[in-house]
């Protein structure tokens, strides 16, 4: 699973970065996308700046802050650009070879130092900016979104039990990735992806993420003893 202008007096007016502009415009903003990125890769969010943004897009300041507004917008739009790609989830025929196609995919954008920095220096820009912590939201919420199809042909293959939540299910796959490369720093490898892709495809078969019998009065079963 791989990685937005000018505000006016309207009220209605879209929020810096959130127009979808062609043209020269498209040119400039992927100028600045790319100056984000080195930016952060570089730098980190804290360090980053709009005279840093400026001098490596060649787009004047003044330009930056009517479009953007500052760096908030231009991390939020460099986002959405990413967002804005053709990627399509792995199709390999079966649920087990999408879900360990989709963990290889996160293992290996993170497998070299120097790709994933501008990627790890957006996440940590989220824990310090709320509109960067909103624009990775957005932009996992689509990704995420455009993954759901490996769950749902696996249903309609008869792989997985109908009503399967297939939002959760490839939200798994990629959980413990994230946490060793975010919160633990621990190395991620073809191995781990695979035990990450392995651990949910047996929840998926179990049940664990479809919708639980409903016991004779609507509610679950309850377990012998319960009251």
């Amino acid at each position: 699973m791989n990685d937005p202008q000018s505000a006016t007096e309207s009220s209605a007016a879209p929020a810096p970065g959130s127009r979808r502009p062609g043209g020269r415009t498209a040119r400039t903003r992927a100028a600045v996308r790319d100056a984000v990125l080195t930016g952060l890769a570089e730098h980190g969010y804290p360090a980053l700046t709009v005279e840093y943004v400026a001098e490596h897009s060649g787009v004047h300041k003044t330009t930056l802050y009517r479009r953007w507004g500052g760096i908030e917008g231009m991390l939020a739009d460099a986002l959405a650009l990413a967002g804005e790609d053709r990627w399509t989830a792995p199709d390999t025929g079966d649920l087990g070879g999408d879900l360990r196609a989709l963990a290889h995919e996160v293992a290996a954008a993170f497998a070299d130092p120097a790709q994933a920095a501008a990627p790890t220096a957006f996440v940590a820009a989220a824990f310090q900016s709320p509109r960067a912590a909103d624009a990775l939201r957005a932009f996992y919420e689509e990704r995420f979104r455009r993954c759901e199809t490996v769950v749902e042909r696996a249903v309609a293959r008869g792989e997985a039990p109908a009503g399967t939540d297939a939002g959760a299910v490839v939200r798994a796959v990629s959980a413990p990735l994230f946490l060793r490369l975010f919160v633990t720093r621990e190395p991620v490898d073809a191995a781990v992806a695979d035990q990450a892709a392995d651990t949910v495809l047996a929840a998926v078969r179990a049940g664990a993420f479809a919708p639980s019998p409903a016991g004779p009065e609507g509610g679950s079963e309850a377990e012998p003893g319960q009251t």
